[in-house]
């Protein structure tokens, strides 16, 4: 349960996104950029760990969604890692990975569908193994991911950070923690409504366009909760295929 503190911060940090004239230079980034510098002129150094999200909300009076998505691209840059239950810390220059995906690899939807194709190996592999390791905590998990789109969907969202949420609990349903930790790397910026506008532009228009999303998520939460590794693994790719070709008509100059 959120605390009156933690929802008082929101609030504010609400109130004032609403209030005031947006920064020229784009939220999310202003934050990235002041936390690099934080770190390479010590202020925050190795080790580190971050503020908490309200905090970061309250320092630079926006929202929880740029917070969030300010995190995944330093996340995306190698520069600090997201330990689950614990916080976000600074990553040693060392521990910098050489295998990078950042920010601008997805300039555009030829890129974006490349990232498509990576997690569509992976991430059916990755349904499949939560179907069979999962556990009632990791349905409750899924189940609330759900709930929260649908609620993001009724409130004309672009039920980002809930889309990011599910698969994420997928990868954590697997026992192998490999799989969360890459999805932590990339972040949100692995959904394609974060880069392209596919829900706005898509035929069938936006309300129609997230609703058949729901559904393809709660097509992969049913066999993951009946425990039917074949039907979880069919299910993760179908949706993620459905992205890559909702993606490509939604771009009809983009090639296959």
């Amino acid at each position: 349960m959120l605390s009156v503190k933690t929802l008082g911060a929101e609030a504010v940090a609400i109130e004032a996104v609403a209030t005031r004239p947006r920064r020229p230079r784009g939220l999310v980034p202003e934050i990235v950029d002041t936390l690099a510098a934080d770190m390479r002129e010590g202020r925050l150094q190795t080790g580190d760990k971050l503020p908490t999200e309200s905090e970061l909300m309250g320092r630079f009076e926006v929202s929880r969604t740029v917070v969030r998505e300010a995190i995944s691209r330093l996340q995306a840059s190698g520069l600090v890692e997201t330990r689950h239950g614990i916080g976000t810390f600074v990553m040693a220059p060392q521990e910098q990975s050489n295998f990078r995906i950042a920010p601008e690899d997805f300039a555009t939807v030829s890129d974006v569908i490349s990232l498509l194709e990576l997690r569509i190996s992976l991430e059916s592999e990755a349904a499949s193994l939560a179907a069979q390791r999962r556990d009632d905590s990791h349905l409750q998990n899924m189940a609330a991911a759900l709930a929260a789109f649908e609620a993001s969907i009724a409130e004309s969202s672009d039920a980002v950070p809930s889309d990011f949420q599910f698969h994420m609990e997928v990868a954590r349903a697997t026992g192998n923690r490999h799989f969360a930790d890459l999805m932590t790397y990339l972040g949100t910026m692995i959904i394609p409504r974060t880069r392209i506008n596919t829900a706005s532009s898509a035929p069938e228009g936006r309300l129609a366009y997230l609703q058949r999303v729901h559904t393809e998520h709660q097509n992969i939460f049913n066999a993951i909760r009946q425990r039917d590794a074949d039907a979880a693994r069919m299910a993760m790719r179908t949706h993620l295929s459905n992205s890559r070709e909702r993606l490509r008509r939604a771009q009809p100059d983009t090639t296959p």
